[in-house]
């Protein structure tokens, strides 16, 4: 028998003063519900219950159980009754990962927004340079850049994230500033060090919409991080071709030169994945709607 339920019904019993009465309005016989007290009484090894053919009270085992079982209760409904509202509105903390460069720059400047509309919901926003994995990490949620690995994850398209060829003016004073992306086979070229190797082979698309260019690069230097990438390019170590949010700032000082500004600045796919879900609760479904309103394909640059 389910312990919860012999609980439940010796709870009852004490109520309503007998077997019969606690039947009543249950499903069950007098009988079934003698048998889920004396299930309780085997398993306590001792009596519940003082019973004669005319009243019933409980015995000093039976009082001690009856006011934890009470208390038992109480929580289980509790329990069930937090489930339920988490279940019918976004609360709760929610777990995202993010690259540095992009939730610096795109995601934490629009959570604010996020939180004052859902004030029961705690976001706990992990920003590292790897791919995490959801179900083994306790993840809700993922924002990634670039092209996505066959992972079998609900992927999620938001705004595509320019990237711009820039050096800076040291930099060219030094070495020239190259007129077409061909020319990079001539400089030093700083790569993004990715988990399948340094991205070397850089592409652009044709201004005439004929394609893209896709130029062979070289550098001295190899870094994993796009951050470290925009201080390398800013000390005059060579030229970068990095997101434009993170440079954009650079470029207007004057600290950084885009080059090729007749082409069409390539671009990085981003997408927001999540765990294949039927019933995704409230608090990721309100990420995710309100990230796509904020960040998605279609929405507003800001």
């Amino acid at each position: 028998m389910d312990r919860f339920t012999s609980m439940a019904i010796f709870v009852r019993v004490v109520e309503r003063g007998s077997f019969a009465a606690a039947a009543e309005g249950s499903g069950m016989t007098p009988t079934m519900v003698g048998n889920h007290i004396r299930e309780l009484e085997r398993r306590l090894k001792g009596r519940l219950l003082h019973r004669t053919t005319r009243s019933q009270s409980l015995t000093e085992l039976g009082k001690r159980y009856h006011a934890r079982c009470l208390e038992i209760l109480a929580l289980v409904d509790s329990a069930e009754l937090d489930a339920r509202e988490m279940q019918a509105s976004p609360r709760g903390r929610l777990r995202i990962s993010c690259p540095i460069a992009y939730g610096t720059r795109a995601l934490v400047p629009v959570m604010a927004g996020y939180l004052d509309r859902y004030p029961e919901v705690q976001v706990d926003l992990s920003l590292e340079d790897r791919y995490v994995d959801l179900a083994v990490e306790g993840f809700d949620a993922a924002i990634r850049v670039g092209v996505l690995p066959d992972s079998g994850l609900i992927a999620r398209p938001l705004r595509p994230s320019p990237r711009i060829a820039c050096a800076s003016p040291a930099y060219l004073a030094r070495h020239g500033t190259p007129r077409t992306p061909a020319e990079l086979a001539r400089h030093n070229c700083l790569a993004l060090a990715l988990p399948s190797g340094p991205e070397r082979r850089w592409r652009f698309p044709r201004p005439d919409g004929s394609g893209e260019e896709c130029v062979p690069t070289c550098g001295a230097l190899d870094v994993n991080g796009v951050l470290a990438l925009r201080e390398a390019a800013l000390a005059g170590l060579g030229i970068i071709l990095q997101p434009q949010m993170i440079l954009q700032d650079d470029l207007d000082a004057g600290h950084l030169v885009r080059l090729f500004p007749d082409w069409p600045a390539p671009t990085w796919p981003v997408h927001l994945v999540h765990l294949p879900d039927r019933s995704l609760p409230p608090k990721l479904q309100s990420f995710i709607a309100f990230v796509q309103e904020k960040l998605g394909r279609d929405s507003p640059l800001p």
